[in-house]
Formats: C-alpha cells, sequence, structure tokens
C-alpha cells in the first residue's frame, strides 16, 4: 500500500516553505529539491518509495513556485535566495542528504558550498552546471561575452511564458506546457500516466514575472543581444550571477552523488535550451559562431576537483530520469545514502 504524503506550511527565518513529508516515516532525512517550473509534486513517487526504505524524505517547494510564499527573488545573489530558504528549513529539522533536480541541482550545490557541515550527502539529479546556464564556453566556464549575454531572464521563450501566464493545460502547442514536459522533461515516448496532469498543474504553479519566471533582462551588444538582469529565476543562474567552482576548498567534503540521463536535452553539452547551441544548428538566426556551452564537461570538470563522487547514467532516461526511469533511480539513489 502506498503511504500517504502530507503538505505542511513551515514556517522559517526566512519565510514560510510549504513542505510534502511521508507521516510515520522514520530514518535519516532526505530533503528533495525541484527544478525550474516545477514543484515539489515531481517527488511525491520518490519519496514514498524511499520512505518505505527506512527514510524519512521531505520535499520543499522554493519560492515562487508551489504553495510557498512567492517572495521576490535577487538574482544578484546567484540561487542563495532559494538555498538560504533550504538551510533554513535544515535549521529546522537538523543535517539532511539533500538532493536537487536540475535548478535544485544548483541550489543544493550553493547550501553545499556555504554549509557543509548540515549536508549529510548531496545527490545531483541531471543538475545545472557550476557555470550556470548559458553564456560561458570550455570546461572550466570562460564567459563567451562579459555581460553574460545569451543567458538569463531574456533567453526564455516567450511563447512558453505566455503559455504558463495563461494556464494552458492543453496539448495544442509544441509550447504548451503539457508537451514541454513530454519532450524535454522526460525522454520522447514516455508514459507519465495519471501523474502527468499533476505534474501539468505542478508546472502551472510557476509565478510569473520579473521577481520569478523567467525574470528581467538587459539588452547587449554580443549576439543574440540579451544579457541576464538581477530579478527573477533564470538570472539566478546565469554566469554573471552564479559561479561555483570552488567547491574542492570546503571542508567537511559529503560524499556526491551525480545521477543523469543519457537523453537529456535541457543539460547537455548540446543543449536545446542553449541559445548558442540553437545559433549553431540554425534555430536562431544570426548566430556569430558563439560556441554551445559543454555543460555536463563543466560538471565533471568541478566534481573531478572535488573528487569525493560517483556518476551514474542511466540509458534511456531524459532530463528527470526520477520520472521516466524510476527504479533504475530508485536503486542508484539508495545504495547512496545507504553508503
Amino acid at each position: 500500500m502506498t503511504q500517504p504524503i502530507s503538505a505542511e506550511r513551515v514556517s522559517t527565518s526566512r519565510l514560510t516553505l510549504n513542505v510534502l513529508s511521508v507521516p510515520g516515516s522514520a530514518g535519516d532525512p532526505v530533503v528533495f529539491v525541484h527544478g525550474n517550473v516545477s514543484s515539489s509534486a515531481f517527488w511525491r513517487s520518490t519519496m514514498t518509495a524511499i520512505a518505505a526504505e527506512g527514510f524519512r524524505p521531505y520535499a520543499v517547494d522554493l519560492r515562487g513556485f508551489g504553495d510557498t510564499d512567492p517572495e521576490p527573488v535577487d538574482a544578484s545573489r546567484g540561487v542563495r535566495d532559494y538555498s538560504d530558504d533550504v538551510l533554513a528549513l535544515l535549521d529546522r529539522i537538523g543535517p539532511a542528504h539533500l538532493v536537487g533536480w536540475s535548478l535544485g541541482g544548483g541550489v543544493v550545490m550553493q547550501a553545499l558550498r556555504d554549509r557543509p557541515d548540515v549536508v549529510r550527502s548531496a545527490v545531483l539529479v541531471n543538475p545545472v552546471s557550476p557555470y550556470g546556464f548559458g553564456g560561458t564556453t570550455g570546461p572550466d566556464g570562460v564567459l563567451t561575452s562579459p555581460d553574460g549575454a545569451g543567458s538569463g531572464g531574456g533567453a526564455a521563450n516567450p511563447e512558453f511564458v505566455a503559455a504558463l501566464r495563461a494556464g494552458d493545460r492543453s496539448a495544442d502547442s509544441p509550447v504548451s506546457p503539457r508537451n514541454v514536459l513530454r519532450a524535454t522533461y522526460v525522454a520522447v515516448g514516455t508514459d507519465l500516466g495519471e501523474e502527468e496532469d499533476a505534474f501539468v498543474e505542478s508546472m502551472l504553479s510557476t509565478r510569473i514575472g520579473d521577481d520569478h519566471y523567467p525574470g528581467d533582462s538587459a539588452a547587449s551588444d554580443a549576439w543574440p543581444n540579451v544579457a541576464p538582469g538581477k530579478r527573477g529565476v533564470l538570472n539566478t543562474i546565469a554566469p554573471t550571477n552564479f559561479r561555483i567552482d570552488d567547491l574542492h576548498e570546503i571542508d567537511p567534503k559529503p560524499p556526491i552523488l551525480w545521477i543523469r540521463g543519457d537523453q537529456d536535452v535541457i543539460v547537455s553539452d548540446t543543449s536545446l535550451f542553449d541559445l548558442a547551441h540553437l545559433g549553431a544548428i540554425g534555430a536562431v538566426p544570426g548566430s556569430d559562431g558563439t560556441p554551445a556551452q559543454p555543460m555536463v564537461a563543466q560538471t565533471r570538470a568541478v566534481l573531478d576537483r572535488y573528487g569525493d563522487y560517483r556518476e551514474v547514467v542511466i540509458e534511456g532516461a531524459g532530463h528527470g530520469p526520477h520520472l521516466d526511469r524510476p527504479e533504475e533511480f530508485r536503486a542508484a539513489l539508495l545504495d547512496h545514502l545507504r553508503a
């Protein structure tokens, strides 16, 4: 029998968070952090699975997503508005294993960087590169333009933003949340079954605007003529605001599991969300030859310096291996947590 999941409003020193948990679960706490344009709902089946294996799971809605307070996001701090919120939750429940997906992987890396003493271990699930999303090249994350051109709030697809704002639940447009979920969050052809509607509702919980998704932007003289701003979610992972290349300097060094799907089209060395790569393949006109961001190679370079990590690649999985290859994902996660 599947264990029920409860939602609770948890007041912290920073804001009131919406936190999912499994009543009656016991064991080491595991905190799940969702990705962009989603919420804690994407972790529900994973939570019940690990609760049955002797762990105490929590999943948090980040600010501006789900049912957590929609406080504005100061992207000049990188992802620290998010990671400090998660750390405030740990101040309530104690040290925990942190599991972060996509944007949530960056949030977990920042929390690990700032307070390694409260992180028992870290699990990075198809995480954003330690050098952010867009606007860099090479394994060491060199800016392709000093202003971070090609990244930030202005890099979002305006039709997708409009579909979110309109609450589009249909499959009528390639950029409807439902079709973006099917085409990019999971490997193409994945049947999400009865969970699909809940995932679409989760995506539609995203607050829209300059303070949230996608964020503000600035004009740039460099192609594609848009640079990051200082507010909202996409600017938190712009390379001018976010950079974590010194994880190897922290003490202590909790073990890290890096787990990713080999069919990921979002966080990839040839990402379909990277304007530089889209320019190179002619999908965005006017490219000046700016190279694509090698996101996977950048993550590997940072973790190689860190040392205490293991990489697991799940064949046939997309951006959300916990969604399209749940058995393989849970086996890798549980091996890590037990170790």
